[in-house]
């Protein structure tokens, strides 16, 4: 698994959002929630979705699972002028990501991630950022399938 360095330019994404942790993990019945009620965010971008997680500064220095965190389902917008009742604005902003293609079904990722911060990152020049980490989902995401394809991007910074 291959890294590329992007230089991310701020996107304004508006979701639903949900408290949880690894080891609660809420994810379903988050996009359970908000799937049905997408196609009523308007001035999409594009058809992608977004899975973000907002980590608390500093989550990963004495990293524990039962720690709690921000998740939320999403879509790019050009602006928030309309924010559709119960879903909210958040803006991913500036900076350097780290971006694998995790190849296989969703229900697999977790071997990319483990790559990703126990190999990929200890190895390289850059340290975990506080920024949003999120995966995209293209029309490549197949959720189970075993072609499925999505992008994880993982905020980095400099370790210099």
């Amino acid at each position: 698994m291959e890294a590329r360095i992007e230089n991310l330019v701020e996107k304004k994404l508006i979701g639903k959002h949900i408290t949880m942790s690894f080891t609660e993990n809420r994810t379903f019945q988050l996009w359970s929630s908000f799937m049905p009620k997408r196609k009523e965010i308007q001035k999409t971008i594009d058809s992608n979705l977004y899975s973000l997680e907002v980590f608390p500064v500093g989550h990963f220095n004495d990293f524990d699972p039962q720690n709690t965190f921000e998740k939320w389902a999403a879509v790019e917008v050009s602006d928030f002028s309309e924010t559709p009742s119960g879903m909210e604005p958040l803006i991913i902003p500036n900076g350097l990501y780290a971006v694998f293609i995790h190849k296989g079904p969703a229900t697999e990722a977790e071997k990319s991630y483990r790559f990703i911060f126990t190999e990929w990152l200890p190895n390289s020049e850059y340290n975990v950022d506080d920024r949003p980490h999120f995966a995209v989902m293209t029309e490549n995401y197949k959720k189970d399938d075993p072609d499925s394809e999505e992008e994880i991007w993982i905020p980095i910074k400099n370790k210099a």
